[in-house]
């Protein structure tokens, strides 16, 4: 059952079909750097992201991460394992969250009812099977640079006259990002902060100028 703060939680999602979902799911808690979907693993559950953020990554072979995005409230994970098959990536907590974990049988029960969120489901799991195809573009088609170039202007937002990244990230948040490492990456930030297009305080990165074609 949930609790009056969990409810409010629920209240907060923007879609009310979203809302109805997640008040039908199980609430639960989860510490930060909690995995909660393991890649490889069976599952039919769809977890409503209410409260933190989780970062959805797949690692290769060679133990390397790769991370294919991060997801905050009003977002769900795990949709792509609702065909029975295998969870195609793994999901950790970037911090202290709470997600409504809905079943298969929940959702299905749920689409009956509200038809219309279907849509939404399939236009959503259109639009991150269109990013990642974008990224594979990426890595094969442009180098480390221009991996950055537009991972920083794609996250970046206008707000008060400024053009900031919103997440706080890392060298090696973004090596992890863009599949490169955070010694490269570090390289091009030094240059970037030093020719004035950059600007990092507290890892809020600041795009002070239009970043050049190439580098």
């Amino acid at each position: 059952m949930a609790t009056p703060d969990n409810e409010a939680l629920i209240s907060a999602l923007d879609s009310p079909a979203l809302r109805e979902l997640a008040a039908r799911g199980r609430i639960q808690g989860f510490r930060k750097d909690v995995v909660i979907i393991q890649e490889g693993d069976y599952g039919d559950t769809l977890y409503v992201i209410l409260a933190g953020r989780v970062k959805v990554f797949a690692t290769g072979d060679n133990d390397r991460e790769v991370v294919i995005d991060v997801h905050g409230p009003g977002e769900y994970v795990g949709e792509m394992a609702l065909d029975g098959g295998p969870r195609s990536a793994s999901v950790i907590t970037l911090e202290p969250a709470v997600c409504s974990i809905v079943t298969r049988a929940t959702l299905r029960d749920h689409v009956a009812q509200h038809p219309d969120f279907a849509f939404d489901l399939l236009a959503k799991v259109i639009r991150r099977a269109r990013r990642a195809t974008m990224n594979l573009k990426n890595l094969a088609l442009l180098d480390v640079y221009g991996r950055v170039a537009r991972l920083l202007t794609d996250l970046a937002v206008e707000r008060n006259g400024r053009r900031d990244v919103p997440e706080r990230l890392t060298h090696q948040d973004i090596a992890d990002r863009v599949g490169s490492s955070r010694e490269m990456i570090s390289r091009l930030f030094k240059d970037l902060t030093n020719g004035g297009y950059i600007e990092v305080q507290d890892h809020l990165i600041t795009l002070k100028k239009p970043l050049p074609p190439a580098w």
